[in-house]
Order: C-alpha cells, then sequence, then structure tokens
C-alpha cells in the first residue's frame, strides 16, 4: 500500500516512534507493546491512511532494533551492562526463538496466546516480589549470577516469544530482578542488548518479506536513534524505585491487553 507521507503523518510518526524509544531506553524493553497499538489505531483515528497489521510489525520490528541499539550504546559507557548475562541469555533466548517460532507451526492460535498470557501475567506478579536490596554502583563487571539457571529460563523466554513472535524484553527484565537477582539498572541496560541481539532476526525477516513501507520505517528509525538515547540518560538519573514502577506500570498494560485479546 503506498502512502502519501504528508507533514502531519510524518510528524505523528515522528512523536509515536519518540514515545515509544524514549520509554524502550528507560526501562530496557523494545517497546512494541506501545508502539504496536499507536501505529495501527492513531493514524486512521486522525484521518491518515491505516497502515497494515504487517506494515505495523515491520516498522515495530526496525524500531526495536535501532532503538535498542543506540539505548545500549548510552549504557555501555557507564558500565552497566554485563557481558556474561549478555551472552548466556542472548544466546539462549534467540536458540530458543529460533526454536520455538519453528514449532510453533504445530500449535493452535488458541495455545499460542494462551501461553503468552499467562507468562505475561507470572511477570507482571513477579514485579511485586522483593528485589535485591543492593542497588549501589554501576560497575557490573564484579557481578556473579548462576549462569544454569539464567540460561534455562532465557530458553524458556526464547521458545515462548518465538511462538508468539515477541521480543519477549518485559518478561526478561523481571526475571533478572526477581529470580538471578540482578540489580535494576544493569537489568535494564543489559535486557536493551539482548533484545538487540534478538531483533536482528526479525528485522532481517521482515525487511525480506517486503512489508516495510520505507519512509515511515525511515521516520521511526530516525526517532530511535534520537529518543532512546535520551531515555537511557533520563535511567541513569531516576532512582530504581522509579523505574521499577515504572516497569510494573508497562508489564500490567501488556497483560491486560493480552488478556482481553485472549478472553473477548
Amino acid at each position: 500500500m503506498a502512502f502519501d507521507l504528508d507533514p502531519g503523518l510524518a510528524a505523528l510518526l515522528l512523536a509515536i516512534g519518540f514515545v515509544g524509544s524514549m520509554i524502550s531506553g528507560m526501562v530496557g524493553i523494545g517497546g512494541s507493546i506501545i508502539k504496536y497499538p499507536m501505529l495501527l489505531y492513531i493514524p486512521p483515528a486522525l484521518g491518515f491512511a491505516a497502515f497494515t497489521a504487517q506494515q505495523v510489525s515491520a516498522m515495530s520490528a526496525i524500531q526495536v532494533f535501532f532503538a535498542t541499539l543506540s539505548g545500549a550504546l548510552v549504557f555501555r559507557k557507564g558500565g552497566y551492562i554485563h557481558k556474561p548475562l549478555v551472552v548466556v541469555m542472548g544466546t539462549a533466548i534467540v536458540a530458543g526463538g529460533f526454536a520455538g517460532g519453528y514449532g510453533s507451526q504445530w500449535l493452535s492460535d488458541s495455545v499460542i496466546n494462551a501461553t503468552y498470557a499467562v507468562l505475561a501475567l507470572i511477570a507482571a506478579v513477579m514485579m511485586f516480589f522483593p528485589k535485591r536490596a543492593d542497588e549501589g554502583g554501576g560497575d557490573a563487571a564484579g557481578l556473579k549470577f548462576n549462569r544454569p539457571l539464567a540460561f534455562a529460563l532465557s530458553l524458556a523466554i526464547g521458545i515462548v516469544s518465538g511462538i508468539v513472535g515477541a521480543a519477549g524484553a518485559f518478561i526478561t527484565v523481571p526475571v533478572m530482578l526477581v529470580i538471578l537477582r540482578i540489580p535494576t539498572r544493569v537489568a535494564i541496560a543489559s535486557s536493551l542488548v539482548i533484545t538487540f541481539v534478538s531483533s536482528i532476526g526479525s528485522t532481517a525477516g521482515k525487511l525480506m518479506g517486503g512489508h516495510m513501507p520505507f519512509w515511515p520505517s525511515v521516520i521511526m528509525i530516525v526517532a530511535s536513534l534520537i529518543a532512546a538515547p535520551i531515555g537511557a540518560r533520563m535511567s541513569k538519573k531516576i532512582g530504581t524505585k522509579t523505574l521499577q514502577w515504572m516497569l510494573i506500570a508497562l508489564i500490567s498494560a501488556t497483560v491486560v491487553k493480552i488478556w482481553t485479546d485472549l478472553l473477548f
């Protein structure tokens, strides 16, 4: 579908991409759960041409790719990214994502949706559990974690995320905080890198699939490169309790959306 990208639509897309990317940089998630409904419903509600679900999915994928990359680069300078954690969890999530994506062909839509809904609900409940008390210090170099447990949990997240076609970052962060006992800022920074790695395949697939509208996607990329670093810098200055409550709000909104779609 061709789009007459007039200034009004371009400004709207820039605003949507800016909001989603800034939140991505702040709390370490890809932000698709925010951008997807905004891109799908807001343009036609304001009188612009509607994007198809395939186009919205493609635009979200490339926005996540650049938002997580640019946000991670900001956190890298502060020593918040835990490289062994990224390697262990990133490898497992990518492997699980491939397995889940391939295996989803044998599952019904209802099973897929129900599995994701339950996992999202667990993630929301987990955010209310006690977190690591020691949040001081930005250097992640000396941080220890249970590698076999991290790999197993990430593999499971990757499989389910691959089945439903989502990045799963909003599940990864609660797992880091509550089960692996990772400090909040380290979890956010490391999650951005993991989400970037896991988004490479989906972004490449969308590009090859031909569903990505060129100019709207360029605008989303520009918004990502500007806003995600701003969000990441803000994240460094915001209190960890505030960041945790932001995550709770976003994950809870995700749960409501998923269960509403499932039940109604």
